[in-house]
């Protein structure tokens, strides 16, 4: 019975749908690290160098050690997209980077390292009420950007976080003030309205929101099915009307025609005439016309 338990488990995880994953595409900081060792070993090299004469081996290794350790520390560089936000005794100190950049040993550190690319961060607004009381999951990518690495750093502590949460905050209050047919609608608007909330807020922050763009919008699947049968149900009453305004045109059509037939014996001939000849055009067979209608083809002479 376990063995089948864990069969059928193993099913339904299965059976699951998954969901797409991107692999994200992570800037290489190697370069970074081999930077610093290069640095380490210069240290190393000089200090051991000058002390191996003069001190016992022990410490000259010890010496050298903490010499690269403080030359590794001191001297590092920073990526192009990258800036570097420096303290010196707890207090900002100013703003490194791109390139090399000098801290001192137990009085400067480097406290963030702030990303000036443009970033797409993804959230989501799971179970949002709508004003008809309807909970819905939505999914929306951000695209947003550091352009104040002093502000970002000092005036919120973990500014990715705070800018997810304010975009997901921001997405349940304009849901809530929508139908549920007035958000696939107006996802447009949506966008734009979230985009211009998230910009004023975090304009404090150093960082513009350049767009949010929402890419699902999900509902329960008893809530589908219930919609899905009144949309099925809708489009059949409109066949239905249109089919009976269609066989009312025609009835009255036919109405006219019949009248304008009894006003005039003429109409009825040609009429009666017209379908001969459609019957004789279509078929290979011979026509038979009874007397009466004969007669309507013979042209008098005056």
């Amino acid at each position: 019975m376990a063995f089948w338990n864990k069969k059928q488990s193993e099913g339904h995880e299965k059976a699951a749908p998954k969901k797409d994953v991107i692999e994200p595409n992570v800037s290489s900081r190697s370069g970074l690290y081999w930077f610093s060792a290069l640095m380490f070993a210069i240290g190393f090299a000089v200090a051991f160098a000058a002390t191996f004469w003069a001190l016992q081996l022990f410490w000259s290794v010890l010496i050298a050690a903490a010499v690269g350790c403080l030359l590794a520390y001191s001297i590092k560089i920073a990526p192009q997209w990258e800036r570097v936000v420096i303290l010196r005794m707890g207090k900002f100190h100013h703003i490194a980077g791109p390139g090399p950049y000098a801290c001192i040993p137990f009085v400067d550190y480097a406290s963030n390292h702030v990303d000036l690319r443009i970033m797409a961060s993804s959230f989501s607004a799971e179970e949002a009420l709508t004003s008809d009381l309807v909970p819905v999951d939505v999914d929306a990518v951000l695209f947003w950007m550091v352009w104040d690495p002093e502000k970002a750093c000092l005036e919120v502590e973990n500014y990715p976080v705070a800018v997810l949460w304010s975009a997901q905050t921001a997405m349940r209050d304009a849901i809530g003030q929508l139908s549920l047919g007035d958000i696939s609608l107006r996802r447009k608007a949506i966008d734009h309205e979230l985009e211009k909330i998230l910009g004023e807020k975090c304009e404090a922050w150093g960082i513009t929101v350049l767009s949010v763009e929402i890419r699902d919008i999900a509902v329960p699947q008893d809530l589908q099915d219930a919609l899905s049968r009144e949309a099925q149900a809708e489009r059949e009453r409109n066949a239905r009307v249109m089919l009976a305004e269609i066989e009312k045109d025609i009835s009255e059509m036919y109405v006219e025609a019949a009248e304008t037939y009894e006003r005039n014996d003429k109409a009825m001939e040609l009429r009666a005439m017209s379908l001969a000849y459609e019957s004789a055009k279509e078929g290979k067979g011979t026509v038979l016309l009874p007397s009466a209608l004969a007669e309507g083809f013979v042209i008098k002479a005056k």
